[in-house]
């Protein structure tokens, strides 16, 4: 990505190449006044409301990340106000895959969907959106406690096992949220999408550690509330984000519960509001629940358990031998010894070898091209580790370059061939190359044919760790799992283009000043050709209250509100809601 633009920020600048290429430009002149005008509702809003609701750091964080109520927010003004904390930002196109949503939070970037929700979706939209993600993400990430939980959570989340089912519920969640921002998107293809994410919802089978992982999430970093269960603060973005669901949460029919590990067994639905929410007493209740969660994941507890999982996962596996040594691909087999510990690993497809994350030095996906297997575990009668043994007690076994030795193991696996070379890494013994080599099983099963070619075998007594992706992904990867499904960008019509004109004519007296008598102009072209908008109506009936002008044009104004506001049912919080605030401004400080 040579034209990648990492604002200045060092957390930015870190991401690995597998991780940039989900990052799409701002495009900043893309946003319509109507957008900027939706940004400045829901703001005005999430600022009269949550001061009173959400977790005290919201506020002041609005500021820290850079944000303010008037207009949508640029990623290098948050990045150089993030950058201080530590943080970053960048823009993406909708939801992007679990695994790497998690990897950037381990990276202390906040991943920003680059679109704003449509007009009709002011109060909530499924899809990820600027709203979303800067108003929801960024202010409480000021909280140290809180973005050292965030991080720490991708950190984790990066090295979960995911399934085939994860990424087909994905595929339908993404394709969903961009069909309902499309805003000519046909009711049916709609019930459709809905039906088949429904689907994919009850027909997961066992959940995987991501879906168990995306759970915990949710329950937290999404819809999280903190504090006592009959006086909770709100911190989660889904929460935060939502000027609709903000105020339901708080409902008594909305049921608290105490936040445990127990939330993993909750599944949840991005389409409907949530029937119940999780209170956690503190920040670091979080960071405990997560813990707890990790050490039953495959990354930590390792051998027969954490290689069942890859098979299970069938996608690109790192098994973390106890040496050291990491192998990269997909696990289709291994076997068990008496002792219930892997005596023997098999992967398929291209296969890499690492060490400290990082690719060995002549063993890419070309060399193990056709996959890799090897023997694990103890050689038989003796108590030192092969992967310890220093170069005189290897040589005692005949492990010496251009020596043939035979090798056998505790499980009964024998490997018998010419030593070429043995690579050892920080005083532990990697891998022995053989050449003219055979592998065979305690039934005398072939296992490896010298016709083969040359057989590297890893060194380890134990399988320490087993997690989904490689160790070191830029060097096995081109490019990771990426959805071919885009967002969509709408081309307006000349009606449409007239309203963004009007809605920045109204824009530009509230920045500029000036003659405000023309708002009833444009408040007579709206009536005229744009009957059915309240927004930019709210707008102009603001300036016009607080400047005290043109009294007539704003009692007309008002009382178009409130007509439409009892006609449509779906409108009357929304405008009554902007009423209010016409009355009961929010502070300056955010303003600007």
């Amino acid at each position: 990505m040579s034209d990648f633009n990492d604002f200045n920020n060092p957390q930015v600048a870190a991401l690995p190449r597998h991780l940039k290429q989900f990052i799409v430009p701002q495009h900043y002149d893309h946003y319509t006044p109507i957008d900027h005008a939706v940004w400045r509702y829901v703001m005005r809003q999430n600022y009269g409301y949550l001061k009173d609701v959400a977790y005290y750091p919201y506020i002041p964080g609005l500021l820290k990340a850079g944000l303010t109520i008037e207009k949508i927010p640029n990623l290098q003004e948050m990045n150089d106000a993030l950058g201080k904390i530590g943080w970053g930002a960048v823009t993406v196109d909708g939801f992007i895959p679990p695994a790497a949503f998690m990897e950037y939070q381990a990276y202390k970037v906040l991943v920003i969907a680059a679109d704003i929700r449509q007009l009709k979706h002011i109060e909530y939209t499924p899809a990820p959106d600027i709203i979303h993600e800067s108003a929801g993400h960024a202010p409480i990430i000021a909280d140290k406690d809180y973005h050292e939980y965030l991080s720490y959570f991708g950190s984790i989340g990066a090295k979960a096992m995911f399934s085939a089912q994860d990424f087909q519920l994905y595929e339908a969640i993404r394709s969903l949220s961009i069909l309902k921002e499309m805003p000519d998107a046909d009711p049916v293809d709609i019930k459709k999408a809905e039906e088949l994410v429904a689907y994919r919802q009850d027909n997961m089978g066992n959940p995987s550690e991501m879906a168990l992982l995306s759970r915990l999430h949710w329950w937290t970093v999404e819809y999280g509330l903190i504090g006592t269960l009959k006086d909770p603060k709100i911190y989660g973005a889904g929460l935060l984000s939502s000027i609709g669901e903000s105020v339901t949460c708080m409902k008594k029919d909305i049921k608290k519960l105490p936040y445990t590990i127990d939330a993993v067994n909750y599944p949840y639905d991005i389409t409907k509001p949530q029937p119940q929410l999780f209170v956690t007493p503190t920040f670091q209740n979080l960071i405990d629940v997560l813990e707890e969660f990790a050490n039953t994941m495959s990354f930590r507890v390792g051998g027969n358990y954490g290689l069942q999982k890859a098979v299970e996962s069938k996608n690109t596996c790192t098994v973390v031998y106890s040496s050291g040594l990491q192998v990269s691909g997909t696990v289709t087999d291994f076997r068990k010894s008496d002792d219930e510990q892997p005596s023997f690993i098999k992967m398929s497809d291209p296969t890499i070898l690492s060490h400290n994350n990082k690719l060995l030095n002549g063993h890419g996906k070309d060399y193990h091209k056709d996959g890799f297997s090897s023997p694990v575990g103890r050689l038989q009668g003796i108590d030192i580790p092969l992967e310890d043994m220093a170069p005189d007690a290897l040589k005692l076994l005949g492990v010496e370059a251009g020596k043939h030795t035979r090798l056998n193991f505790a499980s009964g696996i024998t490997v018998e061939g010419t030593v070429k070379n043995v690579l050892t890494v920080e005083g532990k013994n990697l891998i022995i190359t053989f050449t003219d080599c055979t592998v065979r099983d305690e039934n005398d099963e072939t296992l490896f044919d010298p016709s083969w070619g040359v057989y590297d075998m890893a060194v380890a007594e134990k399988i320490t760790s087993v997690f989904c992706g490689a160790a070191d992904k830029d060097a096995y990867e081109d490019i990771v799992y990426k959805s071919s499904t885009k967002t969509h960008h709408a081309e307006y019509d000349a009606r449409t283009q007239e309203l963004h004109q009007l809605y920045q004519q109204v824009r530009n007296r509230r920045h500029k000043g000036g003659d405000f008598g023309f708002l009833g102009n444009v408040w007579m072209r709206l009536q005229k050709n744009h009957h059915d908008d309240w927004l930019c109506a709210l707008e102009i009936l603001e300036i016009l209250e607080h400047e005290e002008v043109e009294h007539e044009a704003a009692t007309e104004i008002k009382a178009f509100l409130e007509d439409k506001a009892k006609k449509e049912p779906k409108l009357k919080k929304l405008i009554n809601d902007g009423l209010y605030l016409i009355k009961h401004p929010v502070e300056q400080k955010l303003v600007v």
